[in-house]
């Protein structure tokens, strides 16, 4: 009797594991970033930043890998969205990149291919093809050519620019374009 039960559970076991595992799946294949493969790797991932239980952050990315070694860093070869949240726990401004990379040493996030940064409060748009976000300063800023679009629909260029991390503040380089002016 006992052996029956045994070789029932053992046989129920294995027709456990044949039959509930789909054979349609799609192997899931690393891709190589910068001639390495990730130690690493995780699919829609939804991270959430926070500091004395307050939301600070949160990110968005189909795929995230981590790449182990003498520098550790990470990346989002499929895109990233980051949510920046004032003190008070609202939304103050939007990320959107199509590549992202972050390196612990230096702390530092570096987000390029149609970067573009929303202030939510404002409703002032800058667009780049490279943004840096420097941890140790709380600044991201850019050095190469952006596109800043005001509330009002006025379209400005500059030779980069510079806010802090939440974007609450900011300033573009040079800026050339439309200005509106109240009449005197």
């Amino acid at each position: 009797m006992k052996n029956t039960r045994n070789s029932t559970i053992i046989a129920l076991a294995i027709v456990v594991l044949f039959f509930s595992c789909g054979k349609n799946r799609e192997p899931v294949v690393a891709k190589e970033c910068h001639g390495k493969y990730p130690d690493e790797s995780a699919t829609e991932i939804h991270m959430i930043f926070s500091d004395a239980g307050i939301t600070s952050f949160e990110l968005y990315a189909p795929t995230l890998n981590k790449y182990l070694g003498d520098t550790v860093y990470m990346d989002c070869p499929d895109g990233i969205i980051i949510y920046a949240y004032d003190e008070w726990g609202e939304k103050q401004s939007m990320l959107t990149a199509d590549y992202a990379i972050s390196a612990e040493i230096p702390p530092r996030m570096e987000a390029s291919k149609n970067v573009v940064i929303k202030d939510l409060v404002k409703n002032e748009t800058i667009e780049t093809e490279q943004l840096i976000w420097d941890k140790n300063r709380q600044v991201i800023y850019s050095v190469v050519p952006v596109k800043q679009t005001k509330a009002d629909g006025t379209v400005n260029y500059g030779d980069g620019f510079e806010a802090d991390e939440h974007f609450s503040k900011y300033r573009v380089f040079n800026p050339r374009g439309e200005m509106l002016m109240e009449e005197l």
